[in-house]
Order: structure tokens, then C-alpha cells, then sequence
């Protein structure tokens, strides 16, 4: 029986709809550096057995969310250098032997809050080189693994408040680790631009509080001069309407 079939560097835009029929017996499959575009529900249905997936280096740009669905003994899938916008929650969810996902240089925006939570053998999840400006920190909080080794670096992060909050909780969670945390690049906003987040620290939330400090400053003393307005005006209309009356 067939265990090993290598198609990488073929010129293959689609797979058929009984494309592994008759590899029930297949555990690795490559179709790297091909001109996929698309991965159906029934492609890959027959490959209950698969433990190897490469579907690098091609022009994939929607998933059937069914697409995995017979793949429940895939240990590693290698999605590097495709054009991916989303990961959906329901593509992976009968992936629990999965131990690799390698995800880097798509270009994803986006990761459902529920996405990988059934990735529960999850050791490494490359995420470098996408389109992510912020992440969740629910996303990772649900990733409930033993130990998970990720790559997050050249990412356009809006470095903010918020997303120095969200790496500085993730590193506190004892099985996940961000290894290229270090070498985190700011893209915005402009003023942080080309910085590293690690070195910020603690900073872009201390600035962000003292912005509201002085909002809160400048609503708090308008409200205190609308009072003491209010109070001058009473007690002018009081004092004339006294006036008016020692008059009469």
C-alpha cells in the first residue's frame, strides 16, 4: 500500500473531488509548490490516515471549513507561503493529534476566538509574516495544551495598550511561549513605528492612562466652570430679583 506520495513542484491548480479514493493508506502527502487556490470538502475525505499534510507554497485562498474534516491523525500541516485572510473557528476541529501548524507568510488578519481550541497536541504555530495588528488574548487563552511554542514576528501590530496587555498575559500562561517575542516590530501608529514591543514594556499603557488622566482633567474642570457659572448666574438673578423687590 501506498504511504508516501510526493506531487511538490507540479503544476496542479485543483484536486479532484475523489482525489484520494484509493490512498486510504496514504500517511504523507506533499502538493507543495503547486497553483492550488482552493481545497474542497471531499479532496481529501478518504485520508483517514494522514499524518503529514504539505500544502505550501501555493495560492490558497479559501478552505472548504469541511476541508480536514476525515484528517483526525494529522500530526503536522504546513500551510506556509499561501494567501489565507482568515483561520476560521471549524477548519480544525477534528484535529486533536495535531503538533504542527505552520501557518507563516499568508496573509491572515484575522483568528477566530475559537479557531484553535481543539488543537489541544498543538507544540509549535507559526503565525510570522501575516497580516495581524491584534490577537485575542480569549484566542490563546483557549489553546489548553501541554506546551506551545509560537512565532508572531513581522506582523504589522498596532502597538497599543491593548496588544502589550495581550502578549504581556500570554506570557504568563505557563504552557504557551512566544519565541520571537523579542524581536516583535511595531508598524504602528506612527510614533512607534519600527520599534520592538519587549522594550516598550510597560510604557504604552502608561501613556495611554495618562491621555485619559488629562481627558478626564479637562472634562472634570469644563464640568466644574459650567457649576461655578451656573452658581454666579442663580445668585445674579437672586440679587436682582432682591433688588426688584426693596424697590417696590
Amino acid at each position: 500500500f501506498l504511504e508516501r506520495l510526493d506531487l511538490s513542484f507540479n503544476r496542479l491548480r485543483w484536486l479532484p473531488d475523489d482525489f484520494t479514493k484509493s490512498l486510504s493508506s496514504l500517511r504523507e502527502l506533499r502538493l507543495d509548490y503547486n497553483l492550488l487556490q482552493h481545497i474542497d470538502s471531499s479532496s481529501l475525505s478518504d485520508s483517514d490516515n494522514l499524518k503529514k499534510l504539505d500544502l505550501s507554497h501555493n495560492q490558497i485562498q479559501t478552505l472548504d471549513v469541511r476541508a480536514f474534516n476525515s484528517l483526525s491523525r494529522l500530526r503536522l500541516l504546513n500551510l506556509d507561503g499561501n494567501k489565507l485572510n482568515v483561520l476560521r473557528e471549524g477548519l480544525l476541529s477534528r484535529q486533536q493529534s495535531l503538533e504542527v501548524l505552520l501557518l507563516n507568510h499568508n496573509n491572515i488578519s484575522e483568528i477566530q476566538t475559537e479557531a484553535l481550541t481543539p488543537l489541544r497536541s498543538l507544540t509549535i504555530l507559526g503565525l510570522q509574516g501575516n497580516q495581524l495588528e491584534h490577537i485575542k488574548f480569549k484566542t490563546f487563552l483557549k489553546l489548553q495544551t501541554v506546551s506551545t511554542h509560537m512565532q508572531m514576528s513581522l506582523n504589522p501590530w498596532v502597538c497599543d495598550c491593548d496588544l502589550q496587555r495581550v502578549f504581556g498575559k500570554i506570557q504568563y500562561v505557563r504552557h504557551l511561549h512566544v519565541e520571537d517575542y523579542r524581536g516583535i516590530i511595531c508598524y504602528a501608529p506612527p510614533q512607534q513605528a519600527g520599534s520592538l514591543l519587549a522594550s516598550m514594556d510597560s510604557q504604552l499603557c502608561m501613556a495611554e492612562t495618562a491621555s485619559v488622566l488629562v481627558i478626564t482633567i479637562t472634562v472634570l474642570l469644563a464640568v466644574i466652570g459650567a457649576l461655578v457659572k451656573a452658581e454666579r448666574n442663580r445668585k445674579n438673578k437672586q440679587a436682582a430679583s432682591d433688588a426688584e423687590s426693596q424697590e417696590k
